[in-house]
């Protein structure tokens, strides 16, 4: 009787879970960042209060 072979799940590759927290805290960054530009406050601020 033939031996069966087993299949195991593939196993996720470390490099791109690596690379999506990369992505993701360069994503949080620069949102962050652009809170400290007056500029974009205002416009925020400004589109924000146009849905009203």
């Amino acid at each position: 009787m033939p031996a069966s072979h087993k299949t195991q799940p593939p196993r996720p590759r470390r490099w791109l879970a690596w690379l999506g927290w990369a992505a993701a805290v360069l994503v949080c960054l620069a949102v962050f960042g652009m809170y400290t530009v007056p500029d974009f406050m205002v416009m925020l601020a400004d589109q924000m209060w146009s849905c009203f």
